[in-house]
């Protein structure tokens, strides 16, 4: 799980394509646009730099099939892993999508995610998305080397708490690099000092992801989209990042 410094640079330099090309994405996130758009734009892009899509054709644990498209997106009540290539699937004025990307870089894997309104949303779905946003940097700021996972799941759910959210219990960020996800799981919540410890030369991707109402989940009948049990809406951001013995560094930072 510990990364050469070879392996690093090559995953700074993936992480910061890799935040481009979700930027270019996001900013093309507009009323009336079908998702099947967003996610050729996103193939398009990373194939352009020679990188490959690290999600198409992937089969995580548990699953039937391979994932089919390139980005996963997340409109309103669906959690994570939206499927984009359906057709009755356009933005409308008021929601919110979350866009999960992930790509090979040199054989090495990376992934990142945003939540984003379409048009004008609602002051209760913005607060969302910031806060989620926010819960992201909380968690960041809790990695490094010598805290452990549960330090990282305790500082967002403290964070969180406050709000009122529900944090997807089942649902959490993990290792990354050699594979498009790797031990260790790295849950929205935990307890100070439990879990497993942290060490320089680790990359993780920490992705919390917030309902406004339940905790509760329900898995989609495409076998991937995970939704809220109630049907209130989520948020979700992540990053790749770079455990060190002093701040963690975001790799798929701009």
């Amino acid at each position: 799980m510990i990364k050469t410094k070879k392996e690093i640079e090559i995953m700074r330099e993936g992480g910061k394509r890799l935040a481009e090309i979700l930027k270019k994405v996001s900013d093309e996130v507009k009323p009336g646009i079908n998702v099947s758009v967003l996610n050729d734009l996103a193939e398009k892009l990373i194939r352009e730099d020679g990188d490959e899509p690290s999600f198409l054709g992937y089969t995580p644990e548990g699953a039937s099939r391979p994932y089919p498209a390139t980005l996963c997106v997340s409109i309103n009540e669906e959690i994570v892993h939206g499927i984009p290539n359906e057709k009755e699937k356009v933005l409308k004025e008021g929601d919110i999508v979350g866009l999960d990307l992930g790509l090979k870089h040199k054989g090495l894997f990376l992934d990142t995610a945003v939540t984003v309104g379409v048009g004008k949303i609602s002051k209760e779905d913005q607060k969302l998305i910031n806060i989620t946003k926010e819960a992201l940097n909380v968690g960041i700021n809790a990695t490094r080397a010598g805290n452990t996972v549960g330090d990282i799941g305790y500082a967002i759910k403290r964070f969180v708490y406050t709000y009122g959210y529900g944090i997807p219990y089942e649902l959490g960020g993990h290792g990354i690099g050699h594979e498009v996800q790797q031990m260790p799981h790295i849950p929205n919540y935990g307890n100070k000092g439990k879990g497993e410890k942290l060490k320089a030369g680790m990359v993780l991707a920490l992705e919390p992801m917030l309902n406004i109402g339940s905790a509760k989940i329900k898995l989609d009948k495409d076998g991937y989209t995970y939704k809220t049990a109630d049907g209130k809406k989520s948020a979700h951001f992540e990053h790749t990042i770079l455990i060190t013995d002093d701040e963690a560094e975001v790799l798929t930072k701009i």
